[in-house]
């Protein structure tokens, strides 16, 4: 009677087995793929934080993604990597020039294990505090009158895309950004970008309305 417990237990150890490897497999074939197509050599996929001058900034050539799994919503990077439109309206490190797209599209298996791979990547700063997205009146004045945030990000507002150039778009941030992660690049922006256009409101926004401008900025459509 045990020797046949014990048999049929083996395909169920088999699956539980070959369903774990699987899970782990993504993110090992990802990292290879992306070392073959020499995705580090624009992004940086190791913290801390490299830059450190403004001369070390204008050096790169694409945005750091060493936090890209505490950064982006699951399934947002899989499905940006087939379709790469421009999140920023400008070029990277540029204040003139239109960002024209042209980022490398994927395609099958790869764009899985890659998309899996960089959402690997996480932060230990960036702590599962829960804040949920959503269009609440601290965050929205604090977002539109207080602080003038589309001056510098483009938001969507009655089907039309309004704002600034300068820092990448907002629009469809709900599909994009952990509220979590928001927050913590603004209660510490020195970890995630020590060199940077963008105001840094760290002591200048209490920590309740930091929290509802995160909110506020996870659900913006």
């Amino acid at each position: 009677m045990r020797r046949a417990v014990y048999l049929s237990a083996i395909p169920v150890l088999a699956a539980a087995i070959f369903i774990s490897t699987g899970a782990h497999a993504g993110v090992a074939e990802g990292k290879k793929a992306f070392e073959a197509r020499k995705c580090a050599s624009c992004h940086q996929v190791a913290g801390p934080a490299a830059e450190k001058t403004i001369k070390d900034q204008l050096s790169k050539k694409g945005p750091e993604l060493w936090y890209s799994g505490s950064k982006f919503k699951a399934g947002f990077l899989e499905k940006w990597r087939a379709d790469p439109r421009p999140i920023r309206p400008l070029a990277y490190n540029s204040v003139t020039e239109r960002n024209t797209g042209g980022h490398p599209m994927l395609s099958g298996q790869e764009k899985a294990d890659v998309a899996a791979y960089l959402m690997s990547l996480k932060s230990a700063d960036v702590k599962p505090l829960g804040i949920q997205a959503a269009d609440n009146p601290k965050g929205r004045i604090a977002f539109v009158r207080k602080h003038s945030c589309y001056g510098c990000h483009q938001v969507r507002t009655r089907g039309s895309l309004v704002g600034g150039f300068s820092g990448p778009s907002l629009a469809e941030a709900s599909e994009r950004l952990n509220p979590d992660w928001v927050y913590a690049y603004l209660s510490k922006p020195s970890v995630f970008k020590p060199v940077k256009m963008m105001p840094v409101y760290a002591g200048i926004i209490n920590d309740a309305e930091m929290k509802g401008l995160a909110a506020y900025v996870g659900s913006l459509r």
